[in-house]
């Protein structure tokens, strides 16, 4: 996510999602993106396993909606740059009728997503170039594509740490989780200062001198606030490395899936 979209891919500056891509070992990126990315791992060298570990929840969450929730409609808000194992690529492999569509207003993503994110011929997988602090839009350019009669899981990875103002982040999932019927689900990622993350206070106000858009992070209070008039699945509020899986260290990213009653 960035601010509004300008449609000219800056490369001068390093952005999230395209060192994202470099801590996750991809290619699309900038000298610019990569000089960044390794000085924020220098000072939080555990930048590396919070990305992989993030990317890994996505995975376990997306089977178990689509695997034993029996979730067909997928909303992925700051789909990042694409990788393995994409919202699409997971749902479609359970259920290849299912339906996607990824929310992004960064150039490069979008260019890259509309080349490279191809789902199944019996599914859907399409983009919307939109701002996640436009909640109100996103929810109107889904419309033709997902039924919101009927349940949809909303994906918010990494994303509601670029919207500064907690009031306002609030909103956002409000808005969204009130145009969703019952039945539908939230997966959210965000990372902390807590579960060992103290050392990325410094590397974050780092981040937001060098790089762009500017993140905060949140405490379990504030992220458990997100998830409010919804159904928390088990194990509830964790490491997003420890939602149902025992493997890979302990992260500082707050990680949860909740149900809409």
């Amino acid at each position: 996510m960035t601010p509004e979209s300008t449609g000219r891919i800056r490369t001068d500056v390093a952005h999230n999602a395209r060192v994202w891509n470099h801590w996750l070992g991809g290619k699309d990126n900038y000298p610019v993106d990569r000089e960044v990315g390794d000085q924020v791992t220098g000072m939080y060298p555990g930048i590396g396993e919070v990305a992989r570990a993030d990317r890994a929840f996505l995975g376990r969450a997306v089977t178990y909606l689509a695997a034993e929730a029996g979730v067909r409609q997928f909303l992925d808000i700051g789909t990042g740059l694409p990788t393995a194992d994409n919202t699409h690529e997971v749902a479609q492999r359970i259920a290849p009728d299912a339906r996607v569509v990824y929310v992004d207003n960064d150039p490069i993503v979008l260019t890259h997503a509309r080349a490279l994110l191809t789902g199944s011929p019996e599914g859907v997988t399409e983009y919307v170039d939109a701002d996640a602090r436009r909640p109100e839009r996103i929810v109107e350019a889904i419309r033709p594509v997902l039924d919101l009669g009927r349940p949809v899981a909303v994906m918010m990875l990494g994303i509601l740490n670029f919207v500064l103002d907690t009031e306002e982040a609030r909103g956002v999932v409000r808005t969204l989780m009130a145009a969703v019927p019952s039945g539908s689900h939230l997966v959210l990622t965000h990372p902390t200062l807590e579960l060992g993350g103290e050392g990325n206070a410094e590397a974050m106000e780092f981040w937001n001198k060098h790089a762009t858009p500017p993140i905060t992070a949140r405490g379990r209070a504030e992220f458990v606030s997100f998830l409010e008039g919804l159904d928390v699945l088990e194990p509830g509020v964790v490491s997003c490395a420890r939602w149902r899986s025992e493997e890979g260290p302990e992260v500082a990213q707050f990680g949860a899936v909740a149900r809409k009653p």
